[in-house]
């Protein structure tokens, strides 16, 4: 008797992997950090796949001259410290390293190690077959990326359109969101004169930075006053499938209405970044998450598991 099909139907690929889910969301003192050289990118043991690295980037600069050097947070892993009671808090520690982060004054994010191995058109190459998300990009850029769920006192999502002029997925719908910044607590490499002597203290203004970078990431992108912001909550860390790109993502109450909201984007700060701003229920979001980059899609989700559980409470 033939098959009526159903075995044969196979699933589309998820265009992201949830890395990190924390349905609840956590506060800054539920959040560390371990920043450490050991989670840094490990150089790819094929010499002439390493050597595309800066035979790309040296293309690229020369077909803008804007780019300028920097550094980003390398996502590295994580380590899950539940209580050993029911009342103790469920903590998370980020494991971090360092990553050269190439940009330019038009925001196109382009880095030397990100655009030779995330965005190579061989990156399938650098990954190392493994279940394991850390094994798995040892060879990769990995820069950490952060995003908002912004949801105004009308109960409305803020999303994004991106402009034509920014290097990835132009004209797609995001959440608010860039990077932590190193550069912000005056780092720069593991071995910067700046570092405080005691690894606990850097740890500790890590891990605030990422709080701080997606405060100043929302205001920068939409207008609204960091007044007007609740204090964000860490929900999850989603990684784009495609170039496994990983995107560390955050809620945020505003306590304006969607209406105030659209009239305080026109004067964003970073406004050259996106070309409009939309205030949406949650059908309406979970139609456009379609048409995001798939660590946004799965920032979705992540906020989609905080709403399911808030319910529950």
């Amino acid at each position: 008797m033939e098959s009526a099909g159903i075995e044969g139907i196979i699933d589309p690929p998820s265009p992201y992997k949830l890395l990190l889910k924390c349905p609840l969301g956590l506060s800054p003192s539920q959040v560390s950090v371990d920043l450490n050289e050991s989670y840094d990118r490990i150089p790819h043991p094929d010499n002439e796949l390493e050597n595309s690295i800066s035979e790309i980037w040296e293309r690229r600069t020369q077909e803008n001259s804007s780019l300028f050097n920097g550094s980003k947070f390398r996502y590295g892993g994580h380590v899950l410290e539940k209580g050993h009671s029911s009342e103790e808090e469920f903590r998370v520690c980020l494991r971090l390293g360092l990553t050269d982060y190439r940009s330019s004054s038009l925001s196109l994010s382009l880095s030397l190690t990100f655009v030779g191995t995330n965005l190579n058109a061989m990156w399938k190459k650098f990954l190392v077959p493994s279940e394991d998300n850390f094994i798995q990009c040892l060879h990769t850029a990995s820069p950490l990326g952060n995003g908002a769920v912004v949801e105004t006192v009308d109960k409305k999502i803020v999303v994004l359109q991106r402009s034509n002029n920014v290097g990835e997925f132009p004209g797609h719908f995001v959440f608010p969101g860039g990077h932590p910044e190193p550069q912000e607590i005056g780092l720069s490499t593991h071995l910067c004169d700046q570092h405080p002597k005691d690894p606990q203290i850097l740890n500790k203004k890590v891990s605030q930075e990422m709080f701080d970078s997606i405060m100043r990431e929302v205001v920068e992108e939409i207008g609204v006053s960091v007044s007007f912001l609740r204090n964000p909550v860490f929900i999850g860390i989603s990684r784009r499938e495609l170039n496994v790109r990983p995107t560390a993502f955050f809620f945020i109450k505003c306590t304006l209405d969607s209406k105030e909201v659209q009239e305080l984007y026109s004067n964003a700060q970073d406004g050259y970044e996106s070309t409009q701003l939309y205030t949406v229920s949650m059908s309406e979001l979970k139609n456009m998450a379609n048409k995001m980059p798939g660590c946004h899609q799965g920032g979705f989700a992540l906020y989609d598991l905080l709403v399911e559980c808030t319910k529950e409470i």
